[in-house]
């Protein structure tokens, strides 16, 4: 990797310095793609947990402070499907490309091979479905994997008992109804007590499911919290379902989320005008190899997230999530081949992006004063996001057309433009840039990504006078 110095006169900003390490500006004038080196995994900044959300704050931050972009990678069936050695690799090769989190259940009912048991053929309860006779040696698997990925400095969104959708064989709302609250609660306390001290552990109820019996999914978030007070929760609700709605004034629900198959900005943006102001993440959307999703639907769900208020996002991958264990769709490929698909390139990158951006000071362009024109609609939508001090814009284009945007509305004098390929990592220099602060500037990316997709990202920097002469600056002192 070169690693060639820029003259602190070209990048004025801390980010866009970081983008320079991740990325690389093209010669002046070029318009082609192609670029020295790509954003490749971004650099490993270990997370100090717990977790927490702070008032008035719409991330989640470590113990040091520091904002976390939750990044996460949907791993259902690993504590019940995968041996040790399986699941080793699995996180590992996640670690290794930039995802921060991974989506868990610590019981599988149904999508694993020897459901509920685990690959050693443990089973999570004594007698079957009895919440009050937990087994051992299952939960000392559980507490491995647990491990390792705290270890590999890994958030486990940990699902405790999941429901199943409508209720049925695929969760544990049956079993769950029979045993009732007061088992259920006890339950409860002894993940509790035995998760305690995993501070990597944000804990999540539900599951693709609203349930007309609150009081069973209560009584185990309470007797977490029982003993875990500080523990972060939230819940995977039925898909189109507003947790903080059907689960409002819950005590134990602290961090909101997006659960769409719809155009996620709707959701999104609806979630980041709620009155709570709470911070939210897209907990699930299309998964890659299900429902005709490819790698330009998976980041077009992630950006448009990202760029309208989350917190962070989850990805998900067909066959990974349930690492070849019974399938309601069909994968094309095993979950070990899966492991290095497109659509897990693309979060990489989009990973290596905003590791280098300042995130969590981004606001959504909600009125459309900033992105005035070209914005199209339905899931192919544009949407834009700025600081508050309006120094910095990231502009996502779903499609091949030109966006218009009031440039007049970042703080100048001058705006430095960048083009950023979500499917390959690489920047490309925006033709004529910089441009003056001054009103509308209409752009069109030039060709299609690097994966023949039509999606680009646009990055914008307000330019002060005493970078504007810059732009004479010989080619052999800029980064080659």
């Amino acid at each position: 990797m070169s690693r060639l110095p820029l003259a602190r006169s070209v990048l004025r900003s801390p980010w866009m310095a970081a983008l320079a390490l991740a990325g690389c500006l093209l010669a002046p004038g070029s318009t082609s793609t192609q670029a020295v080196e790509s954003a490749g995994a971004p650099a490993a900044v270990p997370t100090v947990f717990p977790l927490s959300i702070q008032p008035g704050r719409r991330y989640l931050q470590d113990a040091a402070g520091k904002p976390f972009l939750l990044h996460g990678d949907t791993a259902w069936s690993l504590i019940a499907q995968l041996r040790r050695e399986e699941a080793e690799t699995y996180l590992e090769d996640r670690r290794r490309r930039g995802f921060n989190t991974i989506l868990v259940n610590l019981l599988e009912h149904k999508f694993a091979s020897r459901a509920p048991a685990n690959a050693y053929g443990e089973r999570p309860f004594l007698d079957a479905g009895d919440f009050a006779a937990p087994n051992e040696a299952y939960f000392a698997h559980a507490d491995w994997v647990l491990r390792r990925a705290a270890e590999k400095g890994m958030l486990v969104l940990l699902a405790p008992a999941y429901l199943g959708y409508g209720g049925g064989n695929e969760g544990w709302y049956a079993e769950m109804t029979a045993a009732g609250p007061t088992k259920l609660r006890a339950y409860g306390e002894y993940v509790g007590r035995r998760y305690r001290e995993f501070t990597n552990i944000l804990w999540v109820h539900a599951g693709d499911f609203d349930p007309p019996r609150k009081d069973l999914v209560r009584a185990v978030a309470d007797g977490i919290r029982a003993i875990d007070q500080h523990a972060l929760h939230t819940a995977h609700p039925a898909p189109e379902t507003v947790a903080l709605d059907y689960w409002a004034g819950e005590p134990w629900l602290r961090l909101g989320n997006v659960y769409t198959y719809k155009p996620v900005y709707v959701a999104a943006l609806a979630h980041y005008a709620r009155p709570e102001r709470l911070p939210f993440i897209l907990l699930e959307s299309a998964y890659e190899n299900e429902h005709g999703a490819g790698e330009l639907r998976l980041r077009i769900q992630a950006y448009q997230a990202l760029l309208s208020g989350a917190a962070g996002q989850v990805y998900g991958n067909n066959p990974i999530w349930r690492f070849d264990g019974p399938a309601l769709h069909k994968a094309p490929m095993s979950w070990q081949q899966a492991l290095d698909s497109r659509g897990a390139q693309s979060m990489t990158h989009l990973r290596s992006l905003f590791g280098s951006l300042p995130w969590w000071q981004l606001e959504p362009d909600t009125a459309g004063t900033f992105l005035t024109g070209g914005t199209g609609s339905g899931e192919a939508r544009a949407v834009a996001a700025l600081t508050a001090d309006r120094s910095l814009a990231v502009v996502y284009l779903p499609g091949i057309h030109a966006v218009r945007l009031d440039l007049a509305r970042m703080s100048g004098p001058e705006v430095a433009a960048r083009w950023f390929d979500p499917a390959s990592g690489r920047f490309a220099d925006v033709a004529g840039a910089p441009f003056p602060a001054t009103g509308p500037q209409q752009l069109r990316p030039r060709a299609l990504n690097g994966a023949g997709q039509p999606d680009w990202l646009l990055l914008l920097e307000s330019k002060s006078q005493d970078t504007a002469a810059t732009r004479g600056v010989p080619d052999a002192t800029r980064r080659q």
